[in-house]
């Protein structure tokens, strides 16, 4: 008999299937059992009536892996809408020991180290395994809206020679006698890229040796990357962006309806998401700092960046004044952005870089790029950069490129922001971090 998945019952009433999956829960009561089965996709309950396979059951350890066959009929309180009567059931794997909490709760009752402690049993809970299923969406949504934009889906090094961003936040490894490094970004490739496809764009990880121990860092996340040639400015970037936003944000409202209405149970209703405009709100930098300035009476002058407590007011002010929970702040300080970040032309010592503020929390950052070759020989002089090391990535300016930028987006942020999650560790599957390199 072929199997159905839990999610696929309600197709079959009145039917004999067949499910798999593991030991949710076991619920004894006088003269029956309910058997709960999970599987990849939702629950199914099993109602059990004979007592030599109740007492069999019972010795049974949650997370044993079942396969069941029996009749489907519609209970409206079962999950689902429907439980599976007359059940057989075959022990495909049993557990030697029971899980180190119980995942048939609504919420994990663990600290979170002790969840990440055991994360190959604690992913398996319908909350954390919804969590991750809203980043698939996301990332589906993020490559269907550029692919619907001709962009090219590429993959680059992850072994590199030379640090990205030329800091000194770079794992180091000895690549058969050579000094190497994990990439910090696909920049580099992405815009030599730019010489061949014109737009291209990347999912994939990126990892950065700063030794941060906060709720929105770790050292190794999922970094969605675009990059597109033959633009006028940097907003022609921050447009694709709130494209590629809107598609993320479809694709979830799409595929993930059950993840959503479960991940807002806790407060009796759906999870909200976000509208993306049609047009995201935009502010410089400067005027950033002016107007927190005199909203709170800092003295801002001469800030290279936003605090993590400016982000906060902006993204309070952007829904007060927009009703938005974007905002694009650009024009950040040249000193500030990276080498290959191109000045303003029209107001020296800013940039035609940006961040994305989503929520109050910077989630993404872009710009346009610089693409004459003298103009990064000049740049790279200017920071003490050695070009030798930027051989590979210079040839390509060397034989012209048009004017281009891209952007960033990580992953793990993203979906923590979305989910209302405290820290992305809890939207990593495995995080890599100061401390964790394990399991």
């Amino acid at each position: 008999m072929e199997r159905v998945w839990t999610t696929q019952l309600g197709a079959h009433i009145g039917e004999r299937v067949r499910i798999a999956g593991w030991l949710h829960r076991l619920r004894q009561l006088s003269n029956l059992s309910f058997l709960v089965v999970r599987d990849g996709q939702g629950l199914a309950q099993v109602v059990v009536e004979d007592p030599a396979l109740i007492a069999r059951l019972a010795e049974l350890h949650a997370e044993t892996v079942l396969a069941i066959e029996g009749v489907v009929v519609a209970e409206p309180q079962a999950p689902g809408g429907v439980e599976i009567h007359q059940p057989t059931v075959e022990v495909l794997a049993a557990a030697v020991a029971p899980p180190p909490f119980d995942l048939f709760r609504p919420a994990i009752n663990a600290q979170l180290p002790t969840f990440l402690d055991h994360a190959p049993v604690g992913l398996r809970h319908p909350r954390q395994r919804a969590i991750f299923r809203v980043a698939a969406a996301s990332m589906a949504g993020f490559r269907a809206a550029l692919t619907a934009l001709q962009f090219v889906e590429i993959q680059t090094p992850k072994i590199v020679g030379a640090a990205t961003e030329g800091g000194a936040n770079v794992f180091r490894l000895d690549y058969f006698g050579q000094p190497a490094y994990l990439s910090q970004s696909p920049q580099l490739y992405k815009q030599i890229m730019v010489g061949v496809f014109e737009r291209v764009f990347e999912v994939g990880p990126a990892f950065r040796a700063e030794p941060h121990d906060t709720p929105r860092h770790a050292n190794e996340f999922v970094s969605l990357d675009v990059e597109l040639g033959f633009i006028r400015d940097h907003f022609e970037v921050m447009a694709v962006l709130n494209r590629a936003l809107a598609g993320m944000v479809a694709a979830i409202a799409e595929q993930c309806q059950p993840e959503l209405a479960l991940l807002g149970a806790r407060r009796g209703e759906a999870l909200v998401l976000p509208q993306v405009p049609a047009a995201i709100p935009t502010i410089h930098f400067a005027d950033a700092l002016e107007m927190i300035s005199r909203a709170t009476g800092e003295d801002l002058r001469g800030e290279p960046d936003l605090a993590p407590a400016h982000e906060r007011w902006l993204g309070e002010w952007a829904r007060r004044e927009h009703h938005s929970d974007f905002l694009f702040v650009w024009g950040y300080p040249t000193a500030k952005r990276a080498f290959y970040t191109h000045p303003d032309p029209a107001r020296p010592g800013y940039s035609r870089g940006f961040d994305l503020l989503f929520r109050g929390l910077e989630l993404v950052s872009g710009g346009q790029r610089l693409h004459h070759y003298s103009d990064y020989l000049a740049v790279l002089a200017e920071r003490g950069m050695n070009p030798a090391s930027f051989g590979g990535y210079l040839e390509a300016f060397k034989h012209g490129m048009p004017p281009h930028g891209g952007f960033a987006i990580g992953l793990e942020r993203w979906v923590a922001r979305l989910v209302e999650v405290p820290n992305i560790r809890e939207t990593t599957l495995f995080p890599r971090d100061l401390t964790r390199l394990t399991p």
